[in-house]
C-alpha cells in the first residue's frame, strides 16, 4: 500500500486535493476498473509518488463512481492525471506514461525546496520587517535565480518600498512565461500606478487642484492614481472616468489605461468592477 496515496470522492475532494495542494503537489489519478492502461499506470505511479518522502500525493479517483467529478474535470479518457498546485489545477496528462517521463511531469511542477525562504519572508513582512524578507528572498533567488514565487514577492516588496524601476526589471521578464499570470499582471498595473503617483502631490493638494479647476486634467489624473495607490478604487475610477469622458486622447489616452491598471488591482468580486466597466465602455463609444 502506498504511504502517499488513498481513494477521494467527491465528498473529500476539497480537503485531500485543493487544500492539500497547498501544502505538496496532489496528481489526481483518475481511473477505472475496467481500464487496462490504469492497472498499469497506477503501481509506477503510486511507486514515484512514494519516492519524494510526501512531497507529492497521490489522490484516486474511480471516474465510473465519480462522474460528476469526471464531468467537472473534462476527463475525456483514462486513465487520466491531473497535477494540483496551490489549490489550482495546473497540468495534466492522460495514458500509462513510463517511470522515466512520470518523474519528468512532478519535476515541472514540485515546489523548490527554496520556497520555504519565500513563505518565510512573507511572515517577516506581516510582522513589518521588510529587510529581513527582501535578504531571505535574494537568499532564495541566489540559490535558483528563475524561482517565480521569490521573484514575485520581492517585485511585491520592493513596490511597496517605492523602487518601482528595481521592481519593474524583475517583473518585466515573467510578463510573457509566469504561471501566476494573474498576480503578474495585478502587480504590473500595481507598480504602474506606483510609478504614476511617486511625482504626485498629496492628495489635499491634488483634491484642491481639481476643485479650483475642474478642466485640469493632469491634477484629476494624479488624483485619480493617488486615490488608486490608496485603495479607494471607486473615488479613483471616477476620477479618472472624468478624465476619459474630458479628452479621451489627453497624455496618450492615460485616463483609460489607468483604469485597466485600476481593475487589475481590484479584488474579483468588487460591486464597482462591473459597473465602471460598463460607464468606461459607454465613454470610449459615445
Amino acid at each position: 500500500m502506498s504511504r502517499f496515496s488513498k481513494d477521494v470522492s467527491a465528498t473529500d475532494f476539497h480537503e485531500e486535493v485543493i487544500e492539500a495542494s497547498r501544502q505538496a503537489l496532489v496528481l489526481v489519478d483518475f481511473w477505472a476498473e475496467w481500464c487496462g492502461p490504469c492497472r498499469n499506470l497506477t503501481p509506477v505511479l503510486e511507486q514515484v509518488v512514494d519516492s519524494f518522502d510526501g512531497r507529492v500525493r497521490l489522490a484516486k479517483v474511480d471516474a465510473d463512481v465519480e462522474q460528476e467529478l469526471s464531468a467537472h474535470y473534462a476527463v475525456r479518457s483514462i486513465p487520466n492525471v491531473k497535477a494540483f498546485v496551490d489549490g489550482r489545477l495546473v497540468d495534466e496528462f492522460s495514458g500509462a506514461l513510463p517511470e522515466g517521463a512520470l518523474r519528468e511531469f512532478i519535476a515541472r511542477w514540485l515546489p523548490s525546496p527554496n520556497e520555504a525562504l519565500v513563505a518565510r519572508a512573507r511572515e517577516l513582512r506581516t510582522d513589518d520587517d521588510a529587510p529581513g524578507a527582501e535578504a531571505l528572498l535574494r537568499e532564495a533567488l541566489a540559490a535558483e535565480p528563475e524561482l517565480e514565487s521569490a521573484q514575485l514577492e520581492l517585485a511585491e516588496l520592493l513596490i511597496a518600498d517605492g523602487r518601482t524601476d528595481e521592481a519593474g526589471d524583475l517583473l518585466r521578464p515573467l510578463q510573457y512565461r509566469a504561471r501566476d499570470e494573474d498576480r503578474v499582471k495585478a502587480l504590473s498595473a500595481r507598480l504602474s500606478l506606483a510609478a504614476g503617483a511617486d511625482g504626485d502631490s498629496d492628495r489635499e493638494a491634488l483634491e484642491a487642484q481639481v476643485a479650483a479647476d475642474p478642466a485640469d486634467l493632469s491634477a484629476r489624473l494624479a488624483l485619480g492614481r493617488r486615490l488608486a495607490a490608496d485603495g479607494h478604487w471607486e473615488d479613483a475610477l471616477e476620477m479618472l472616468l472624468e478624465v476619459v469622458r474630458r479628452d479621451r486622447d489627453f497624455d496618450d489616452d492615460a485616463g483609460r489605461r489607468t483604469m485597466l491598471d485600476v481593475f487589475n488591482l481590484m479584488p474579483p468580486g468588487h460591486p464597482a468592477l462591473r459597473t465602471y466597466r460598463a460607464r468606461l465602455a459607454q465613454a470610449i463609444h459615445r
